[in-house]
């Protein structure tokens, strides 16, 4: 019995011994793992801080509208006779566009011509007999009022007649027909839009701290998300005498130069207004910085000796610096860098103080003044 207990006892410590000694092993070997492993390098890209040519300018999001543009319409009602125009047709000033019908109204104008036309007769025949003391002069006065009432009624009823037909007030492009032949129109109703298109005018809006920078005739140019690549050259055409009060902002217009037609009244666009000298700022790619909520920083890389096979080894250094404006995917550096410094323009989230680097350049993120989409 005693020496079944003692075996048992002795089978227990060697399993005991077994697991405590694994988990010592396990321990050992997973520290000297961590130990051997150190801090591993991590891949990162890189870019030169370089001196550029910044141009500062004001810029602002604007609205399109037309020079001259109208949504035609008749200011007496009547029927829809005929239709001379297309819709989208570009048309000169004076085109006439659509009549209503008139036949009863160019009639009573025929009547009122012949009426004043006798009175006119009467007034000579009788100015004549009163050159012979035939007949008195209030006849001929009388004669004369009775001319010039009978040629008001045939101006106003020319008019009313010209009313059953309209024209074109400016040149330019023409929209969507609203109306049908044989539609009775009411007065005011919409015909057609008329745009003069080419110049075309954008409104925006700047800080009232910009009034200082800004004059009639200084460049601008604007760009549409519709067409990326294109810009459109312009100038100031008006300031605002007046400064909103409740958002401080003043208007300003400028005229665009649109000679393919390719901006349209109300459309949005871009407006860049050049102020000031050029100006020489370090500028790196957005992404080469990191915001926080106590200051931007950046990663420059630096050589700290070399290894074992002679090759130079490469640790990131955190630095803060100041920030200015933006110019598409660049960002102007005020402080905290020098030119000809290198710095992480990608894998930074990767690194902290000291983290040893391997640059690897093959894939560079954007870093263009005046980006546009991949496809166009």
């Amino acid at each position: 019995m005693a020496k079944r207990m003692i075996l048992m006892l002795l089978l227990a410590a060697v399993v005991l011994g077994g697991i405590f000694g694994f988990e010592a092993f396990k321990s050992n070997a997973i520290k000297k793992f961590l130990a051997a492993s150190g801090n591993p390098a991590q891949t990162v890209s890189t870019v030169e801080a370089k001196l550029a040519e910044w141009q500062p300018r004001l810029e602002a999001v604007g609205s399109l509208r037309a020079v001259s543009g109208a949504d035609l319409s008749a200011q007496v009602a009547g029927i829809v006779s005929a239709i001379h125009f297309q819709s989208g047709a570009d048309v000169k000033q004076g085109t006439l566009l659509l009549e209503l019908m008139a036949a009863d109204d160019i009639a009573k104008l025929q009547s009122l011509k012949a009426t004043a036309a006798l009175a006119r007769i009467t007034l000579e025949r009788d100015q004549k007999q009163l050159a012979a003391q035939a007949v008195s002069q209030q006849t001929v006065d009388t004669d004369t009022q009775t001319l010039k009432s009978d040629e008001a009624q045939v101006a106003q009823q020319q008019a009313l007649v010209d009313y059953k037909s309209i024209r074109a007030p400016f040149s330019g492009r023409l929209g969507i027909r609203q109306v049908d032949l044989g539609q009775y129109l009411a007065a005011g109703t919409a015909i057609v839009t008329l745009q003069s298109l080419d110049p075309i005018y954008i409104d925006f809006y700047l800080p009232q701290q910009a009034l200082a920078q800004i004059k009639v005739g200084q460049p601008v140019s604007a760009t549409v998300d519709t067409y990326p690549r294109t810009v459109f050259p312009g100038e100031i055409a008006a300031v605002n005498p007046k400064v909103d009060p409740a958002t401080r902002n003043v208007q300003a217009r400028a005229v665009l130069k649109n000679p393919e037609l390719k901006l349209l009244p109300g459309m949005f666009a871009t407006v860049r207004v050049e102020v000031g000298t050029p100006e020489s700022h370090l500028t790196l790619p957005q992404t080469a910085i990191t915001y926080n909520s106590y200051g931007s920083t950046v990663y420059i890389v630096e050589q700290k000796g070399k290894n074992a096979k002679g090759e130079p080894m490469l640790a990131a250094r955190q630095t803060f610096v100041t920030t200015g404006e933006t110019r598409g995917d660049q960002v102007a550096v005020l402080s905290g860098l020098k030119a000809g410094e290198t710095v992480v323009s990608a894998g930074g989230i990767k690194l902290h103080n000291g983290s040893p680097v391997i640059v690897n350049n093959s894939v560079q993120p954007s870093d263009n003044p005046n980006p546009a989409p991949a496809d166009e």
